[in-house]
């Protein structure tokens, strides 16, 4: 029994060393603390508006329309990203698709776009005078349908949060027990009823996941909808926070916040009343001949990676080639780009030490501090960026006020925000490592925090390198955070890219732009290519 411990990492109440881990159990509850506060901010903010003055504001025509707006607009989203999601996955790894390969690394790709560059771009080339409307205005079409509103802000969030349900309904794929897949159609079921029948109900844990990413990510997406000129929660509480109006945002983040635990309740409740079953791996079976349905799915392929990748980076470069308009200009400066450079760093350097006493106290010491302290180091990741920012807003201007909109307030919210990215990567690779090899350097004379330095850190490197650059990435694209807290005349790349789009400075928006795509289509092929990314 203790060798099978030893080498599958089972835990136990006392750890490795048998000891209750008190120093660590403190450590990981501090950083836990420190990260949970801002949201001990929002109760205190939403509690001092007077009774009367809560219910009038909450039962106001304005706050239940942007209720309902934000609940059709990530309603919209979720059932646009499965309807386009799940059979892409399906024919790119079920069928015999041509080119699957490439198809499979292509349709994935849109992550890389951050969904308000895409909004920026698809609003301005497809408005009036756009891009669009110039190519097709020789042909007699003068006017493009509008696409700003509900539509363009479902129809952009879709495209760069389909790849949420289409990673994890391809992963559930590979993993569907086809033999049932071929006993019902021995029943004599047709291939769509056998689909319908079995590989669905094995499938929805798997579409549930993605389902529920992409309708955190359009909860709390901000950028979109700002620039579709869509009321949302996200919108809202960004504008009464700069107006002042921190009771009302205080408010709106709190029914916010609210929504997202009902999603995640769904999500988990959808979860555990699943029964499914294992076997063969899909990729094993016979792929299903697609015949002359070939041509649909290619177009289907192509529609989708031209719409969502060539469209945008094709009008970035030609804002670029075109050159400035000298009456609208936002000039770009290296030192943007050098500041985010340094606001990444320094946000995953600090995520990463903040997260070293959580994840290696989870990992290797079965106690309730430590599965506490982990779930609540996740709290600033489920919650959207905007009510991070909010809730640090009143917190610095109400009790820290020399902290307001100071770099070390902009690189805090980063770690609130990211810092279970550092901790699932970091904790997985304590997992890894044999508990017997720290055990054996103790035996040999090291202490524990001698034996953790020469042996679990070194061997652990690799997963906390993978949190660090996670970290590093989501925090370049970060918008609503970056535009409520940087500091005053303190410009990153996302701040210039929100003030080129509200100058309509397109080439001074296509720089930073282009800089973003290409930091974010690295580090995508970077993780493929470093976790052994299946793509046959």
């Amino acid at each position: 029994m203790e060798t099978e411990q030893a080498t599958t990492g089972t835990r136990d109440e006392g750890g490795e060393s048998g000891a209750y881990p008190l120093g660590l159990s403190l450590a990981s509850a501090a950083v836990a603390a420190v990260v949970a506060t801002p949201f001990v901010w929002i109760l205190l903010a939403a509690y001092n508006v007077p009774v009367d003055r809560a219910l009038s504001l909450l039962t106001a025509d304005t706050t239940v329309a942007v209720f309902v707006n934000s609940a059709v607009m990530v309603t919209g989203v979720t059932a646009a990203s499965i309807l386009l999601g799940v059979p892409l996955a399906y024919l790119t790894v079920r069928t015999d698709l041509p080119g699957r390969r490439v198809w499979t690394v292509l349709v994935t790709l849109p992550l890389v776009v951050p969904s308000y560059i895409g909004a920026f771009v698809f609003t301005s080339a497809f408005g009036p005078r756009g891009e669009f409307q110039s190519l097709l205005e020789p042909i007699g079409i003068e006017s493009l349908p509008a696409i700003t509103g509900l539509q363009g802000t479902v129809l952009v969030v879709t495209l760069y949060t389909y790849p949420y349900v289409y990673i994890t309904t391809r992963a559930g794929l590979k993993t569907v027990d086809t033999t049932l897949v071929d006993a019902a159609r021995t029943l004599r079921h047709t291939r769509l009823e056998a689909v319908r029948r079995v590989v669905l109900p094995q499938l929805r844990p798997a579409i549930a996941a993605g389902s529920l990413l992409t309708a955190l990510y359009a909860l709390s997406d901000f950028g979109t909808p700002a620039i579709m000129r869509y009321n949302v929660f996200t919108t809202v509480i960004e504008s009464e926070t700069q107006r002042g109006s921190l009771g009302f945002a205080a408010l709106l983040s709190m029914q916010l916040l609210v929504v997202t635990v009902f999603i995640l309740a769904v999500e988990s409740r959808t979860r555990s009343n699943e029964k499914f079953t294992t076997g063969r791996q899909g990729g094993r079976a016979s792929l299903v001949r697609l015949g002359a349905w070939k041509w649909p799915a290619l177009v289907l392929c192509g529609l989708v990676v031209f719409v969502a990748l060539a469209v945008p980076v094709a009008v970035l470069v030609g804002w670029l080639l075109a050159g400035p308009d000298a009456g609208w200009r936002v000039h770009f400066e290296l030192a943007y780009l050098t500041n985010s450079l340094s606001l990444s760093v320094a946000a995953a350097f600090v995520a990463t030490l903040a997260g070293l006493p959580i994840a290696y106290l989870s990992a290797r010491h079965d106690t309730r501090v430590g599965h506490l302290t982990e779930r609540l180091s996740y709290v600033g990741y489920a919650a959207p960026g905007i009510v991070v920012a909010f809730a640090l807003v009143y917190l610095s201007t109400r009790s820290f006020p020399g902290l307001y909109h100071t770099l070390p307030l902009l690189v805090f919210a980063y770690v609130v925000r990211f810092l279970p990215q550092s901790v699932g990567s970091t904790r997985a690779s304590f997992l890894q490592v044999n508990p017997s090899l720290p055990e054996a350097a103790r035996t040999l004379g090291r202490s524990s925090i001698g034996a953790f330095r020469a042996v679990t850190l070194p061997l652990a490197a690799p997963g906390l390198l993978g949190g660090a650059a996670l970290v590093f990435l989501t925090t370049m694209k970060e918008l609503p955070v970056t535009l409520l807290l940087h500091p005053t005349n303190y410009q990153t790349l996302v701040t210039h890219i929100w003030q080129a789009h509200r100058n309509l400075a397109f080439y001074d928006a296509a720089i930073p732009a282009l800089i973003l795509l290409g930091v974010s289509a690295v580090s995508i092929f970077v993780i493929l290519s470093q976790e052994g990314y299946d793509v046959k």
